[in-house]
């Protein structure tokens, strides 16, 4: 089962109050904090809606980790919810 290593690049401070409370949630309280937590649809809900305010790291059970860019949810999808896509046009 695959784990994301979840961590606060920016302030919550002028987020609104519902993305601290998200960041709260994910257990993180300051930049540069970092938590590991399970790969669970809730967990997917709430980076997607914080994705500039963390950086997230997929952890494969064999213990290696591949980053994903920012602003760019675990499932592929940007933060505005549309598919990535692979081909530019």
């Amino acid at each position: 089962m695959a784990e994301f290593r979840v961590t606060q690049i920016r302030s919550g401070d002028h987020a609104k109050p519902k993305a601290r409370g998200t960041l709260r949630a994910l257990g993180l309280r300051g930049i540069g904090q970092t938590n590991t937590l399970p790969d669970r649809p809730e967990i997917r809900g709430m980076i997607a809606r914080v994705p500039h305010l963390i950086k997230v790291e997929t952890i494969q059970s064999d213990g290696t980790s591949a980053s994903n860019t920012s602003g760019t949810t675990p499932a592929g999808t940007t933060s505005g919810g549309s598919p990535a896509s692979d081909t530019e046009s």
